[in-house]
């Protein structure tokens, strides 16, 4: 039986507003769940999100800049994340991979920034279709995995959460099947144990790509599926407090 508790993070993307985030710290205002629920809005509703969502909510950014401050007009740095309130960042999403070339190295080094701030990076990894076909997938997403690994030490990942989304799941309305989700997830835990059993163990592990209320209770019910990375679910208050309650 699983002993690490459930995580459900919704990524809103570039998207809501300020009534979507009065409508979800209403509903969330009466979950009392076992799982940890975390909110990523887009930056200009962090802090109204953290003012009102309860306590027992968490709130994440959805990236952050490898520097602290200086002259890079447009980034956010992990110390102002983590000022207004925010204790979680996603990291390496495949957006950022994708669309804006971010490589191992960068990823790996806003994982330190935002672990030297005192935030819990959710670092994503996951295989295009392609290289699923080519039946690559192991060695791509823990060749990503061990990436961060290599840069910040095992240790880190005491502090992390890691979110495998197969980029060919992510708004296509495909999803993995749960089978095919846990052999990723088992894939994953057994890399990060030939550097440390115990952390690879305890760490909280999230599946991500058009997870719904209807999927949500059989891919979280796989022995190394821990929660949720949930993007256009998490837009609508009803349905994500749902995927929260199959979490438990």
């Amino acid at each position: 039986m699983k002993s690490r508790t459930p995580l459900v993070a919704g990524n809103w993307k570039m998207n809501g507003r300020q009534d979507l985030l009065a409508e979800m710290a209403q509903v969330l205002a009466g979950y009392d769940g076992a799982a940890e629920v975390v909110i990523c809005p887009p930056y200009p509703y962090l802090a109204a999100a953290r003012s009102v969502l309860p306590a027992t909510i968490g709130v994440g950014g959805q990236n952050l800049s490898d520097q602290d401050d200086g002259a890079f007009t447009g980034e956010v740095s992990a110390p102002m994340l983590a000022e207004v309130g925010c204790g979680y960042v996603i990291i390496g999403h495949s957006e950022r991979r994708a669309l804006y070339e971010e490589t191992d190295a960068l990823i790996a080094a806003k994982f330190s920034r935002a672990q030297a701030a005192g935030l819990v990076p959710i670092l994503c990894v996951g295989e295009t279709l392609e290289e699923r076909e080519a039946g690559d997938t192991e060695a791509v997403v823990c060749g990503q995995l061990q990436a961060v690994v290599d840069a910040v030490g095992i240790a880190a990942f005491d502090r992390a959460v890691v979110a495998y989304e197969p980029v060919w799941a992510i708004g296509t309305g495909r999803t993995a099947s749960p089978e095919q989700a846990q052999e990723v997830h088992a894939s994953l835990r057994k890399s990060l144990a030939q550097n440390d059993k115990d952390i690879a163990e305890s760490l909280c592990l999230l599946y991500g790509g058009s997870v719904k209320a209807d999927n949500a209770a059989l891919l979280f019910a796989q022995s190394d599926i821990d929660g949720g990375l949930i993007g256009g679910a998490s837009l609508t208050a009803d349905s994500f407090i749902a995927i929260c309650q199959a979490a438990e």
